[in-house]
């Protein structure tokens, strides 16, 4: 069942079937629950709204520290602008091939799509990155203007950077130049005109992630000393192991 996309605010693809599957129990995050990315949210925010209001914007890449909130980022948008025409569509990195013929589907409908592509990250050898380039910049057809391409990924490049290819780099005029491998690796992330990076956060920004998740606690104290605990057990902290953290222990402290 393809989505009605003037009742369903997302969708994903799969690609056996070869259609969207429209999600009807969404992610209820919301961006005001994000907390400790204000820089990168704002940045996002104004991207999304000049691309819902048809002005200039720009393809988006989110890179960083896992768990630090760039996915929920993402989600949160259709939650916080679907009422103003914004839809959101998956596309998992296997089914990248299939970018064209989505896109051929929605290019002419009224609503304003992000394509998001979850933990994008390519091997050496891999090739499927050159599917996003025709979404990205179009080909002999102009890309669709209601089309932006949102990515999360660990890797600022996308893709494995060797030591070994920093052998070709040369200083010609004191200017710097890189080798086609080098050129072409960064040539992808050149094409997100908006790079959001995310970082480990401090211990005082995990607790107020922890405090948001625990209105009802008196015992701060207490609650900090458990919700370290848990960091240190975790290996980490981030927005990720405090949801963690507040499922193992709702109602219980």
């Amino acid at each position: 069942m393809n989505p009605d996309w003037g009742v369903h605010l997302a969708a994903l693809w799969r690609a056996r079937s070869a259609e969207l599957r429209p999600v009807r129990h969404r992610d209820p995050v919301r961006l005001a629950e994000l907390l400790g990315v204000d820089a990168q949210k704002e940045k996002l925010m104004r991207n999304t709204e000049r691309f819902l209001d048809g002005r200039p914007c720009n393809h988006v890449l989110l890179y960083g520290s896992r768990g630090t909130g760039k996915s929920s980022l993402v989600k949160a948008l259709v939650n916080e602008y679907g009422e103003r025409g914004l839809r959101l569509i998956q596309v998992d990195r296997d089914d990248l091939t299939d970018l064209p013929e989505i896109v051929d589907d929605i290019r002419e409908r009224p609503q304003r799509f992000i394509l998001y592509c979850d933990d994008l990250t390519f091997e050496t050898g891999e090739t499927g990155y050159r599917h996003l380039k025709s979404v990205l910049e179009g080909s002999i057809e102009l890309p669709p203007e209601n089309v932006l391409l949102h990515v999360t990924s660990n890797r600022r490049h996308l893709v494995p950077e060797f030591r070994s290819e920093n052998s070709e780099t040369r200083v010609v005029d004191g200017e710097i130049h890189h080798g086609d491998r080098v050129e072409e690796k960064i040539s992808l992330a050149d094409r997100f005109g908006l790079h959001l990076s995310f970082y480990p956060v401090s211990e005082a920004q995990y607790f107020e992630m922890v405090d948001f998740l625990f209105p009802e606690v008196d015992d701060r104290q207490h609650l900090h000393v458990l919700a370290r605990r848990f960091a240190i057990e975790r290996g980490g902290r981030s927005g990720r192991v405090a949801r963690q953290f507040y499922n193992r222990y709702a109602g219980e402290i």
